[in-house]
């Protein structure tokens, strides 16, 4: 291990973060589910300045505890619309019902022919439209403050973002409070931070690449400071 690395990582903050089950208090609890993508998020604030965060998709699973002292106060959230495909469906849909509404005023032989040309729009249009609404998407993303690792990223359908308002506004309430128990002291809130990168490393939240690059930013903010 590098001789800075070492450094950052020795111990000057005995905080101890609460092992999933174990916190003393609950203050806040979203359950997000996306049927469409097979995925849940569950997101509990415990203990003031922690997140217990359980993710499952089809049959994986993935439960962690960020502290979040040293999370960046900024919840990210953004949505994707699917204009193309949503606009495919609606022009599909005007072509459906302009489709139907000939259907009764051609010739018996005609119509024969043209209720499969209908259906068949029918079909290609539910199919269009449950694409567009596939890939119409929300996202809430957590990163780290200096590292700037994402730490959480959970994507759903419309309206994802607007059901768990009332926990995102909670959520950001415990940040603020968060933000202002940190050390006074930047270069020991950077080892704090640094400590915190290394064991969501080794607890399987971030990847070796990840890992190194957020540990790349810290050490330059260390440096600066």
């Amino acid at each position: 291990m590098p001789q800075t690395e070492h450094i950052l990582l020795e111990s000057d903050d005995e905080r101890e973060v609460p092992q999933l089950g174990t916190a003393r208090k609950l203050h806040g609890r979203l359950w997000s589910r996306s049927r469409l993508r097979r995925r849940v998020l569950e997101l509990d604030i415990i203990d003031y300045h922690y997140l217990s965060v359980r993710t499952r998709r089809r049959s994986a699973v993935l439960a962690y505890v960020l502290d979040l002292r040293y999370i960046e106060p900024a919840i990210r959230q953004s949505r994707h619309v699917a204009w193309r495909w949503l606009t495919s469906t609606l022009a599909l849909a005007a072509l459906t019902v302009g489709c139907a509404r000939q259907v009764g005023s051609l010739p018996p032989g005609w119509q024969h022919y043209a209720l499969p040309v209908c259906a068949s729009l029918v079909g290609l249009t539910v199919c269009v439209g449950l694409v567009g609404v596939y890939r119409t998407t929300e996202t809430l993303s957590l990163y780290s403050a200096h590292g700037r690792a994402r730490l959480l990223e959970f994507t759903g359908g419309l309206g994802m973002l607007r059901a768990s308002r009332p926990f995102m506004r909670k959520l950001a309430a415990h940040l603020r409070t968060a933000l202002a128990a940190r050390r006074t002291s930047k270069a020991q809130h950077l080892r704090g931070e640094m400590r915190e990168h290394f064991r969501l490393k080794e607890a399987g939240v971030l990847s070796n690449e990840d890992y190194e690059q957020s540990k790349a930013r810290i050490l330059a903010e260390h440096g600066r400071a």
